[in-house]
């Protein structure tokens, strides 16, 4: 808030010096042209008149005449006597005198105080709160405006009226950075409130930003609403944070999904923000990370950071996310190619072998005992047949001879 005094007292010096010395006030939009009317010069040469700068361009006053060369891409002066400036910059705010003499000796001086200015883009809240704790110091919020000049102020409204930072139950941190290249300005500013317990308990917050020249219309953010929790039975402290990846390991396939999912049980809900490899995400707040088509870019170690308001931010262990090594072509879901492939069918081919080896060695075996145990069958019964063959043998033939001799004379 001190910037914007500072501010405010500098435009008012500048518009009372030109009003004591009879300057005309000229804004002019950063990168548009500008064309200075030199007073009393007649229209058409012969001219006699004469235009002298003083910007910051310039160490001291620069001399700029019809007869002259143009300064460069800077300045020129036109057929009809005016002063063109193509693209006024930063660096063109200053002081433009012209004097012209009139054909008929009438001496005329213009005098112009020249201020350029460029609108920034619309003021937005940065890092909000989703909960705020009655009786406790909270962050709300961080109100960012970039690309402006002059500088500007930022302003934070409760319920559309402003706030004033008292040091106790609003407080508010300012930052102002000024790029080194275009010169131009990005604001931030943080508000701190402590809620009175039995206040309201959806109060809105929103930030608006005034530019540094005047009648220029201020520019304001999309509103927030928080929730303000007393300290009561229903509220839940937080204890621990834990990071859940899915799937288990946080291993996938290139091209796959992987979630992240913050848990951190507590009431009001904490904010979470998301670090990898140890440095913050650019995200807005939230529970979940969702990792779709997986990529090279995307490993690496995750954790959240669990901020909850009457705690200080508490961080979870960290998790890898890595993708599986797989060949030329890939892996898709139920299949395996490439080395992968060959190894399998070597695995199976030497296990297949082995398995009929195996077999044919227990055919075998099986065969030959069958074999020993018919011969042990079949002795017995071949030595028995023998014996009644020897026993035929033996057997004398008297009967033959019996009958032989009944049937004689």
């Amino acid at each position: 808030m001190a910037a914007g005094a500072v501010v405010r007292a500098w435009m008012l010096v500048l518009s009372l010096w030109g009003t004591v010395m009879g300057d005309q006030n000229i804004t002019a939009r950063i990168g548009k042209p500008l064309v200075l009317n030199c007073k009393g010069a007649p229209k058409k040469p012969p001219q006699q008149l004469e235009w002298k700068l003083n910007t910051g361009r310039t160490e001291a006053w620069k001399v700029l005449s019809p007869q002259g060369d143009p300064w460069d891409s800077v300045a020129r002066v036109l057929p009809n006597g005016s002063l063109l400036l193509p693209a006024v910059g930063i660096q063109d705010e200053g002081t433009f005198r012209c004097r012209a003499t009139s054909r008929s000796g009438k001496e005329t001086k213009s005098n112009y105080r020249v201020r350029v200015y460029q609108i920034p883009g619309k003021p937005e809240i940065v890092d909000p709160a989703s909960e705020l704790m009655a009786g406790v110091p909270n962050k709300v919020g961080t109100c960012v405006s970039e690309g402006g000049y002059p500088a500007g102020t930022l302003n934070w409204l409760l319920d559309g009226k402003t706030l004033i930072p008292d040091g106790k139950g609003v407080s508010v941190k300012e930052e102002t950075k000024r790029h080194p290249k275009t010169g131009l300005f990005t604001l931030h500013s943080e508000l701190m409130v402590t809620p009175a317990r039995g206040g309201a308990l959806h109060p809105t917050f929103s930030c608006s930003f005034t530019p540094g020249l005047p009648r220029r219309r201020a520019l304001h953010t999309a509103p927030i609403q928080l929730r303000v929790w007393s300290e009561r039975r229903d509220a839940v402290p937080l204890k621990e944070v834990q990071l859940v990846v899915e799937p288990e390991g946080g291993v996938v396939a290139p091209g796959g999904t992987v979630t992240l999912t913050c848990e951190a049980p507590a009431q009001p809900p904490p904010q979470i923000h998301w670090i990898k490899d140890g440095r913050p995400l650019p995200l807005p707040p939230g529970p979940m990370l969702l990792l779709p088509e997986v990529g090279p870019e995307d490993q690496g170690t995750y954790s959240c950071v669990a901020t909850h308001p009457s705690h200080g931010p508490q961080e979870s262990r960290a998790v890898s996310v890595s993708i599986i090594e797989t060949g030329e072509e890939g892996t898709t879901a139920g299949s395996v190619e490439g080395p992968g492939l060959e190894t399998l069918a070597l695995t199976l081919g030497i296990l297949g072998g082995l398995g009929t080896v195996a077999l044919l060695i227990g055919v075998i075996v099986w065969h030959r005992r069958r074999q020993r145990k018919g011969q042990e069958r079949k002795v017995p019964e071949n030595q028995e047949e023998e014996e009644e063959e020897r026993a035929e043998l033996n057997q004398p033939e008297e009967p033959e001879a019996a009958e032989s001799s009944t049937g004689g004379p």
